[in-house]
């Protein structure tokens, strides 16, 4: 294969860039890497340490079933507040879910067994381990000001794969060995040095991926991309995720003595649908809000909500798939990639990469103390005279346009740079 014709001046700035970003971000990339591991198994260990909530005995299980409403009636006694959701089961062993009102994101669930209408357990999300794995792996437990460094790092983290793929291309010969072998017979700096290079090529389109599923959630791009599908019309309808300008006909309340439909209509209308995956019924909280059923499938294009008069049980709004803009479509697409939730081959390879560019990172910084002088950075000297050319410039800025977080770092480095430079002429 014809090599890229590099220049040496440039890959010595870039492999200066990639060792200073690389040593910058390093301890977070590999919290991250490590956080994401862990929280793919978050399903497994909410089945395993809530088993005696969520899997009812087979004992209990026959063909008589309590009433939706007395078990609703039941969870709105033993908890003392409203419920927004009720989440339907999809298995005969499972129990029924009932999602409390509460504020904040966090789920607080409370379960009950159909067959015998006796609350099984709750699981509030704040209190489980998942829940703080997944603070750490977003936020690093900081709130805010950790969202906003996770952001920054994700947005260097794509420089460190652009860097780090030019220095790794061959200059002048180029072999396969070079995509595959990891010499164990070099000694310890080499092979540490093949160890980050190959898993790093090989897991860089994945962890690109991965972090374009994790950006939208993000403070400044994910708001900056928000702004975009509004001002755009390539999001969620206004009432997909809420019933905002959406009403229930209280005239409709006459026929029914003024009474909505009970939970047990409601889910017989809501069965009646046909929907596949989980259902989800919204409850209303007040006398002309609406009852909206979602439904949680596995492809995207299944995906439904409609909202019901809460009297007549008439569809007042229903939203397919098609209803949703090109933008939140993607956006959906890589949020589930990052998650590993199209199927176990998406699981597998979401842990794999992310364990295996964990010890890339690991590999490199090894790497990089083996490799430096005693008492010296080590970062590649660049001439004075080199000149980041027009096209490097536009990638720059293009990169600091797409990532506001590193377009403020950017302009912070050369702020400090320039900074350096007039102190050092002064003291000159």
């Amino acid at each position: 294969m014809r090599p890229l014709i590099k220049s040496k001046d440039l890959n010595r700035w870039f492999w200066r860039w990639h060792i200073i970003a690389g040593l910058a971000t390093l301890p977070i990339v590999f919290l991250l890497c490590v956080t994401g591991v862990i929280y793919l198994f978050k399903q497994d260990y909410i089945d395993w340490r809530y088993q005696s909530v969520l899997q009812l005995p087979a004992v209990t299980i026959s063909d008589e079933t309590v009433s939706y409403q007395q078990q609703l009636d039941r969870v709105l006694v033993a908890s003392n507040q409203a419920v927004k959701q009720v989440y339907l089961p999809q298995q005969p062993d499972q129990p029924l879910g009932f999602r409390l009102l509460e504020k904040g994101h966090a789920r607080h669930m409370v379960y009950t067994n159909p067959y015998t209408g006796e609350i099984t357990g709750e699981i509030d999300q704040k209190d489980t381990l998942m829940y703080d794995i997944r603070k750490l792996h977003g936020e690093l437990l900081l709130h805010k000001p950790g969202t906003l460094t996770v952001e920054l790092v994700a947005s260097w983290f794509v420089v460190l794969l652009i860097t780090g793929m030019y220095v790794w291309w061959p200059a002048r010969r180029f072999s396969s060995a070079g995509f595959f072998t990891i010499r164990f017979n070099r000694g310890s700096r080499i092979l540490w040095r093949d160890l980050h290079v190959v898993f790093g090529f090989w897991m860089s389109v994945i962890m690109l991926i991965i972090i374009a599923g994790a950006m939208p959630w993000t403070d400044v791009f994910g708001g900056g991309l928000k702004w975009v599908q509004k001002h755009t019309d390539s999001g969620y309808p206004t009432t997909w995720r809420r019933d905002s300008g959406l009403f229930s006909n209280t005239d409709n309340g006459l026929a029914f003595n003024k009474s909505p439909l009970t939970l047990d209509q409601m889910v017989e209308v809501a069965q009646q649908q046909g929907l596949a995956g989980k259902l989800v019924l919204t409850l209303p909280q007040k006398t002309d809000s609406v009852f909206t059923l979602r439904n949680r499938a596995f492809w995207l294009e299944d995906q439904q909500v409609i909202h019901f008069d809460q009297y007549s049980g008439e569809i007042v709004k229903r939203h397919t798939w098609d209803d949703v803009g090109i933008l939140m479509e993607l956006r959906q697409i890589f949020m589930r990639l990052h998650q590993g939730e199209y199927g176990r081959w998406n699981w597998w390879i979401v842990f794999i990469a992310s364990a295996l560019f964990a010890l890339s990172t690991l590999a490199g910084l090894i790497s990089y103390l083996k490799r430096k002088p005693e008492g010296r950075w080590g970062l590649p000297q660049v001439p004075e005279s080199f000149r980041v050319g027009q096209i490097l410039l536009l990638l720059i800025a293009g990169l600091a346009i797409l990532f506001p977080m590193f377009g403020l770092s950017c302009v912070l480095l050369i702020s400090v740079s320039w900074l350096a430079q007039r102190a050092s002429a002064g003291l000159a």
